[in-house]
């Protein structure tokens, strides 16, 4: 048997299907697309469902990939167990109606046998219980012994999920032991101890399970296999756990280093560097994939899996900034496989460090909040944390259940762990419902995307905005039809067509179809998953039918504007790069006729100063008139010439490369202007934030421009009115207002504090007892809340020993304060717990010590209600 390096399998796995005519993609990004049932891919044959399915036309019938895959379901399992991990790769080759299990049985054993040298007298294979054919196979395609082959049930070897394609599966297993296993018990009995581990599973999708159960045959079945690049690894390295192979162990060994200790001599301590390397892993790979740290959907996966990791330092000592450093072991290793981790090396270091820096100011307030927990409880003699607050300490601030648990215990406090677990679950129905319900393929199965895959539609909108057509089908209300009569709505698809569908963030073309006596309006205009372009519409007169030649017309002075826009944008995106630096790439975009909208990666708003010298070098370079050319091309070509791209359709034979002069390359399907001085001004109106890492600026262009220009000018026309000077003396005018109203605001202080001189012997003559303990519950009107806490230290000290209850109106807001003497405390009364109760009334909330507290409150209304309460509190409390 062959000892190889983890990258080294890879590459042969993959080099042996591309000499069995498969074509080899590189992994798909970990986020979905266009998936709403998943929220990351966690599976090989994940993004390939749709070919599948025949909703998408696959680029070749014959596929081999090594997918990244992320999987949190077992997330609690990582570290403690020697085979699961949150990121791993898993090994696949795929036929789409192509060849079928006479191929893969006997390519498997050859690969397994021939090129990893696997022995034979170690392996086993199983087959499903009735699949006769895969039995005949094996014994007859490969010399493998008959008595190794085991049938198993549908639990085993039969793979489904729900209605949909399904069908047997065969897996291959590798034999730790040395024990000669000879029964489907015995086989059984070595898996559940892990003696015998299943590393390749064959599935044969030869079936279509309909709603009645019924199992019926695919005319073109397929082959769907997948295996685990980590656990092959185990056995080709001869470990018993995924963290000993070469890379993983690399990492680490670098956590080792880093926190002083050795790995293999103490459990816990072990936990924790597998939980670190193993989630350091799954963190680079989710920020190269464009996910960014977030308290919803895959970005608070990211934060979670972060924030593990950091803790996990913390409970090996380590005290300085770490995860970076693991993340330049991770990418020293999986960089060769994926050129994208170093291109990306400093914008996942950045991030990573921004969110171990953000962690440790979380986690020290998270110990503060912890802290008052605990003084609350050991003053109401309580020993149990209601789970709600513990979910929120794992929330807000990243604690883990057990860091809390731990912490508490030192008290003799526990935690109400199922409470706990109810807040976990709705956060996980938030999550799923976050994601949307799908099908088995995980794709909008509506009729659009049923359109059969011959029907072609030619683009000549780059070349035209005015083209003959013929109308080759047409839908309506769900349903494929022949027409559409005057006012209804539908979509229609010609042979050829110059309207742009929406894509890569532009929007799709609008205008209309004409016919001899027909006028019908596109209202937009779309692609389906397949690529197929249709035109939504309404029939203003006439009807529109099946094989109606026609003239399709698009909008031109809304290309054009939209055209505007667009190449603004890829202006935008260089001048972002020259002035922010080379970190800077496209995390989304959005252009339409209006304004463009532009996401890039960086790590702090724009200064001023910034935003000024991009828009001035994006407007220099809009002024010396470069041409826009478009020039298609092959991948290799356009990475060679230094266009800018995700590169996200990595089969295809050519991309088009848009070029603004030499100022600005990318590869863009979209639509441009002919030379950048058609675009005429560019003008930023906002940048702002939209995700850890993440910057928005929203510009407008053209007559766009202008128009906001021309706004700013009336806007200053008409303070100027206002204040009554010219425009160039506005900032003067300003700055003597603003003085005059700071006397202004400093007269009506000092009026407030002759009115609040006094009040206090007013708000004594109120003083009431209970259960012998004086206290006093007033209203006052327009009394800010500091000047509240004045008055009521004043009345406290007074009054002696006692409880007082302050309420004041503000703006239609209402301010409570709550104090009480040393006396009262001792008898019972809690400043905290009396207003609690009390805001409740007014609609609000608070809390806060016994001797004082604050609150808040809508509801002015009920702010004598709320005071009527302060008795029936004290009587319960003292």
């Amino acid at each position: 048997m062959k000892k190889m390096g983890l990258n080294e399998l890879r590459e042969e796995y993959l080099k042996f299907f591309e000499g069995k005519k498969h074509l080899r993609l590189s992994s798909f990004s970990l986020v979905p697309q266009e998936d709403k049932s998943l929220l990351l891919i966690n599976a090989g044959m994940a993004p390939l469902k749709p070919y599948f399915t025949g909703l998408k036309t696959p680029p070749s019938t014959r596929v081999t990939t090594c997918q990244k895959c992320i999987r949190t379901g077992d997330i609690e399992n990582v570290g403690k167990t020697s085979r699961h991990a949150t990121f791993f790769e898993m090994l696949g080759n795929f036929s789409f109606g192509d060849y079928f299990k006479g191929e893969i049985i006997p390519w498997a054993w050859e690969f397994i046998t021939e090129v990893l040298q696997i022995p034979k007298d170690k392996l086993y294979v199983t087959i499903y219980l009735d699949d006769d054919e895969a039995f005949d196979i094996w014994t007859k395609k490969t010399d493998v012994d008959p008595s190794r082959i085991f049938r198993l049930g549908k639990e085993d070897n039969f793979w489904e999920i729900g209605v949909g394609p399904c069908g047997p599966c065969s897996e291959i297993h590798y034999d730790r032991g040395d024990k000669v296993v000879t029964t489907s018990e015995e086989f059984l009995q070595a898996s559940d101890k892990d003696i015998i581990v299943e590393f390749w599973n064959l599935v044969f999708t030869q079936f279509d399970k309909d709603e009645d159960g019924n199992y019926n045959k695919l005319a073109h079945p397929n082959i769907d296999t997948g295996m685990g690049l980590e656990r092959i690894a185990t056995i080709m390295q001869g470990t018993n756990n995924i963290f000993e192979i070469d890379t993983i162990k690399d990492i680490v060994n670098k956590v080792c280093k880093i926190a002083n200790v050795s790995y293999g001599k103490d459990g816990i301590t072990d936990t924790s560097l597998r939980i670190i390397a193993d989630h350091a892993k799954s963190v680079t790979f989710l920020i190269c994939d464009g996910v960014s740290p977030s308290n919803e959907g895959r970005g608070y996966v990211l934060r979670r899996l972060l924030r593990r990791a950091l803790r996990h330092g913390r409970l090996l000592g380590i005290k300085e900034m770490f995860l970076s450093k693991i993340m330049e072991t991770v990418i020293e290793n999986y960089g060769s496989a994926y050129e994208e981790l170093k291109e990306k090396f400093d914008y996942i270091k950045k991030i990573i460090d921004l969110e171990e820096e953000r962690f440790n100011e979380t986690l020290d307030s998270g110990m503060e909040i912890l802290k008052s927990y605990i003084v609350e409880m050991e003053e109401s003699k309580e020993n149990v944390l209601i789970g709600e607050k513990a979910f929120k300490l794992y929330d807000t601030y990243g604690f883990p259940i057990e860091l809390t648990e731990e912490i508490l215990n030192e008290k003799n406090i526990s935690v109400d762990v199922t409470s706990f677990n109810k807040e976990m679950g709705l956060q996980r129905k938030r999550a799923r419902e976050a994601r949307h319900e799908s099908n088995y393929m995980g794709v909008d199965d509506s009729i659009l995307n049923k359109i059969d895959n011959k029907i072609v539609t030619e683009f000549k909108g780059y070349e035209t905005l005015s083209y003959q057509g013929k109308v080759i089908l047409i839908i309506k209300d769900d349903k494929f039809v022949e027409k559409l009569k005057p006012g209804e709505e539908g979509i229609v698809i010609t042979d050829v067509t110059p309207f742009y569908a929406e894509m890569g963030g532009q929007v799709g073309d609008t205008g209309f179809i004409y016919g001899s006596t027909t006028e019908v309006s596109v209202i937009n205009c779309k692609k389906n998953i397949e690529g197929k372009i249709a035109h939504f519409v309404k029939v203003n007169s006439g009807e529109i039918g099946i094989n109606d030649t026609v003239k399709l017309v698009v909008d031109e002075e809304r290309r054009t504007n939209v055209c505007k826009n667009h190449t603004a944008t890829h202006m935008l995106h260089e001048a972002l790069k020259e002035i922010l630096g080379d970190h800077v790439n496209q995390s989304g975009s959005y252009v339409d006729e209006e304004r463009l909208r532009f996401d890039f990666t960086h790590f702090s708003a724009l200064t001023e100063e910034e935003l000024l010298k991009v828009e001035t070098l994006v407007n220099n370079k809009i002024m010396e008139v470069f041409d826009v050319v478009t020039n298609v091309m092959s991948i290799e070509e356009a990475k060679k010439c230094g266009a800018i791209a995700l590169f996200e359709d990595k089969y295809k034979e050519a991309v088009r490369v848009v070029s603004v002069g030499e100022f600005s390359k990318e590869l863009c399907g979209g639509t441009h202007v002919r030379n950048s001085g058609q675009i005429g001004l560019f003008k930023i109106v906002s940048e702002a934030g939209v995700a850890a890492g993440t910057r928005r600026i929203e510009a407008v262009t053209g007559t766009g421009a202008i128009k906001f220009i021309e706004n700013k000018n009336e806007m200053l026309k008409d303070v100027s009115k206002v204040l009554k000077c010219t425009e160039k003396d506005l900032i003067e005018k300003i700055n003597q207002n603003i003085s005059l109203l700071k006397e202004k605001d400093k007269e009506i202080q000092e009026l407030k504090s002759k009115m609040i001189n006094g009040v206090e012997d007013d708000i004594l003559k109120e003083v009431k007892e209970v259960k012998g303990l004086k206290y006093v519950a007033y209203k006052l009107l327009d009394i800010d809340g500091n000047a509240l806490r004045d008055i009521g230290d004043k009345v406290k000290n007074k009054l002696g020993e006692g409880v007082v209850v302050l309420a004041s109106v503000v703006n239609g807001k209402v301010q409570i304060v709550t104090m009480a003497s040393k006396e009262a405390v001792a008898k019972g009364a809690h400043a905290g717990k009396i207003i609690k109760e009390v805001a409740t009334i007014a609609g609000g909330g608070g809390g806060g010590r016994p001797d004082m507290a604050q609150a808040g409150g809508k509801l002015p209304e009920k702010v004598d209600e709320a005071l009527e309460k302060v008795k029936e509190v004290l009587e319960k409390s003292l």
